[in-house]
């Protein structure tokens, strides 16, 4: 095989490693699965934990010929380093929501929705708090540039990733605002922020300490490190202004590349861009599959029990996971007055400081396992509808189609059709859905290499993507009209999940 191309994607769940050929059809994978952990208030994973991850996942693909690699990873949280490169604060994730108050006067200031997870939100809630390590600040970074940085020594980030980070404007992070947050806090934040590169550019070769690290062969070129959201973009082909897709895994958030901006500020929609730089909406839901895949667990336990030896997988290859999905068609379209919350952590599209899994009935309530499984899924798609409905409802942006990958799109047509009808839009699934960002960061990493100045745009649609099928579901009219009737249900049970918050339990 003449050239291969590694694409390394660290998610919330798992660490994925995708080789591609030249032809960027995948010819090897490897992963390794991992936690955050809840440490000292904070969601964190440690930096041994991510090296240990990478070198796991990507054991059984070092024996081919490397063209090129690209780093993604989960977008935003706060990595700070000090002059000699040590870590400041252990690595504060995007699932925390401890940084409101910075949140909200950062976006009253600058007229612009800086969500929570935003590096810059944590950096002022830092400030705010007045921590020790403020003044020993010399780099921040996201997790993607943390492992890029130091397997190139390139302090460089994706424009995609970097649009988590701070605002920007024409692809570069907004000067306006850079003198605002100077003005508030005295810090001239561009020195310490990474440099913003496009997708195509070149951005570093492996060092030999990032060789040592890989078990590679030092002067590999790499391109720009980009976020999750960047690499869906690129996995799903939906990077045109227009297009939109959702990924549905351990959090749920939907991309709409826009045409035009916004006409108003909304905190439920973060405004970020393409690894090319235009703006994107994005609906970012912090909780999706945590608790539907906790609740299969529990009835792979409950099988085991009775002595269901075949409980993970059964002879015919299907799985318990996949049947419960699939009993989750023959349910009430309305859930059968289950009502489901699946907030493992804050959700500020919801308004929720803390989360706090929940699952509630009435007492006349279909307590059926179809039901069950239907409102669990419902659940997991609800939040994102509360911001789908501001984008569609008050900035009339038009939503044609939605490409949808992720482990909730696993179980074929189910998580599809109820996110069909959950939205009231139609959902397509590529044959390479299931190949996630680790492919997308691969992808970018050829375009690097063989762009001969083609737009990423003509690149995808004339060479990737130009023979992959896809499979589209329209929303069946029964569905929608029963997940509305939970979707009212949900909304009034909001209320429910501020007073436990309230309570601190």
């Amino acid at each position: 095989m003449d050239k291969c191309f590694l694409g390394i994607e660290l998610g919330s769940t798992r660490i994925k490693a995708s080789l591609i050929d030249g032809d960027y059809r995948p010819v090897a994978s490897g992963s390794h699965n991992w936690e955050n952990k809840l440490e000292d208030g904070f969601w964190t994973y440690s930096l041994d934990d991510v090296w240990a991850g990478i070198r796991q996942a990507c054991s059984g693909l070092l024996n081919y010929k490397i063209a090129g690699i690209g780093i993604s990873a989960m977008m935003h949280g706060y990595l700070a380093f000090g002059k000699d490169d040590n870590l400041l604060v252990p690595f504060r994730t995007w699932r925390n929501t401890t940084t409101a108050e910075a949140a909200a006067k950062l976006t009253e200031a600058f007229s612009f929705n800086i969500p929570q997870r935003w590096s810059v939100a944590h950096l002022y809630q830092v400030i705010l708090n007045n921590e020790p390590h403020i003044k020993d600040i010399a780099f921040m970074t996201t997790l993607a540039g943390y492992v890029h940085r130091k397997l190139t020594g390139k302090r460089v980030l994706g424009a995609g990733d970097a649009s988590g980070m701070f605002p920007l404007e024409n692809g570069r992070y907004n000067n306006a605002m850079l003198c605002k947050f100077k003005d508030m806090t005295g810090i001239e934040l561009q020195n310490i922020l990474p440099q913003i590169l496009n997708a195509g550019e070149n951005a570093g070769t492996l060092t030999e300490e990032g060789a040592k690290l890989l078990g590679l062969t030092p002067g590999i070129p790499f391109c720009p490190p980009e976020g999750d959201a960047g690499t869906g973009m690129v996995a799903t082909n939906s990077i045109a202004p227009l297009t939109g897709n959702v990924s549905a895994g351990t959090s749920i958030f939907a991309m709409f590349v826009l045409e035009k901006p916004l006409k108003n500020v909304h905190t439920e929609i973060d405004i970020v861009t393409t690894p090319t730089g235009t703006p994107v909406a994005m609906v970012h839901c912090n909780s999706c599959t945590s608790d539907l895949d906790a609740w299969v667990r529990l009835f792979v336990e409950a099988a085991e029990l009775l002595g269901a030896d075949s409980a993970r997988r059964d002879g015919d290859g299907s799985t318990l996971y996949e049947r419960l999905f699939n009993k989750a068609l023959e349910g009430n379209p309305d859930g059968g007055g289950l009502l489901s919350y699946n907030f493992f952590s804050g959700e500020p599209v919801a308004g929720l400081e803390d989360g706090f899994p929940l699952f509630l009935r009435e007492p006349d309530s279909k307590m059926s396992l179809a039901d069950f499984m239907r409102a669990q899924i419902y659940s997991a798609i609800a939040t994102l509808r509360l911001g789908l409905d501001i984008l569609t409802e008050q900035e009339n942006v038009k939503v044609k189609n939605l490409l949808g990958h992720g482990g909730l799109f696993k179980t074929k047509n189910v998580g599809q059709r109820l996110m069909a009808a959950a939205l009231d839009v139609p959902v397509a699934v590529m044959d390479s859905a299931g190949e996630g960002g680790a492919w997308g960061i691969a992808l970018l990493s050829a375009y690097t290499a063989d762009k001969n100045d083609l737009p990423l745009e003509d690149f995808l649609n004339n060479k990737v993507f130009i023979n992959v099928a896809s499979e589209r579901i329209e929303p069946d009219s029964k569905d929608t009209a029963g997940f509305n009737v939970f979707f009212e249900r949900y909304k009034k049970g909001l209320i429910i999940q501020k007073h436990i918050g309230e309570l601190k339990l």
